[in-house]
């Protein structure tokens, strides 16, 4: 299972601040999984998001069972 945080406005679109969601078969890259979670919520793409994997900011690479993703909204301001 991956335990995975919404924040922002992500978090707003999903409805959830935080879930468990069980490693579906045959994904194991972290751009599989944000395509599977933006067609579960029907998210669309505002701007560059970013996602953290076990608190490291990578929007590529590999996803086990156990890791934390984060997703992360545009940041704006300066």
């Amino acid at each position: 299972e991956i335990k995975v945080k919404y924040f922002g406005s992500i978090a707003e679109e999903t409805g959830k601040a935080e879930e468990t969601i069980a490693l579906h078969n045959g994904i194991s890259e972290i751009q599989d999984f944000i395509a599977f979670i933006f067609k579960k919520y029907g998210l669309i793409d505002e701007g560059p998001i970013q996602v953290a994997i076990n608190q490291v900011i990578q929007n590529k690479g590999r996803i086990q069972c156990g890791d934390e993703v984060a997703f992360l909204p545009p940041y704006a301001g300066g």
